[in-house]
């Protein structure tokens, strides 16, 4: 879990729970209970008004997040979307939908939490989903990093290439995704199915979309073509 998420859970169990004890809140954020002790700290020096008694624990004194206002469709869009993450996504980005979730109902308005529930648009996981010999999280993050792929790719009809690529994004044609990358192969703007990834390596080297091929790029490409 990322430094501020966690400070952002920090502050909302001592919102919720009153005066919370750092061994309780370690075993909660399963950290140490140093981590627990540097992290109030950094709140205190930040702002929050936290106060820490020997022997008892912490708590906010007068401290609270204004409540967010959401209209029913508005509640029932997020909750469904993070669902549909939860059920179709890597393990990491199902777990950052469902911290997402816990995030959301901590800053809706007193008496509104129930409607986070109670919202009746599901994605269960039992469906049939296309494997991936690789780990899609990786991707994602050498597409945030923009860092160079190397994949060895088998096409449709069984054929092997290796290619470098340079992935641009992910879309999502349930119940497959899409990468959209620059091959270094082909000189060109292609397409390719993460599922027919049989080995992927991120690479060191990185490419800078503003001075060259870039998402812009593939899209105007598809444009043209359709």
């Amino acid at each position: 879990m990322r430094r501020a998420d966690r400070l952002f859970q920090l502050v909302q169990y001592l919102r919720r729970r009153g005066v919370v004890t750092a061994r309780s809140l370690a075993e909660e954020l399963e950290v140490s209970e140093r981590t627990i002790y540097r992290d109030m700290q950094h709140l205190y020096e930040s702002g929050v008004p936290i106060e820490a008694e020997a022997g008892v624990g912490y708590r906010l004194r007068g401290y609270d997040l204004p409540p967010l206002a959401f209209t029913r469709e508005e509640l029932e869009a997020v909750v469904l979307g993070l669902r549909i993450v939860d059920s179709w996504t890597d393990d990491e980005l199902a777990a950052a939908a469902r911290r997402a979730i816990g995030k959301i109902e901590a800053v809706l308005p007193e008496g509104h939490e129930q409607l986070l529930h109670q919202t009746p648009l599901h994605a269960p996981k039992d469906h049939y989903r296309v494997a991936t010999h690789i780990e899609l999280s990786e991707l994602r993050l050498a597409i945030r990093e923009q860092r160079k792929i190397r994949v060895e790719y088998v096409d449709a009809k069984g054929a092997r290439t290796d290619r470098v690529l340079r992935p641009f994004g992910l879309a999502f044609y349930g119940p497959i995704w899409i990468l959209a990358a620059w091959c270094e192969l082909r000189q060109d703007y292609r397409a390719f199915r993460p599922d027919r990834v049989a080995a992927m390596d991120v690479l060191d080297e990185s490419f800078d979309s503003a001075s060259g091929p870039s998402m812009d790029g593939f899209l105007c490409q598809i444009a043209e073509r359709n």
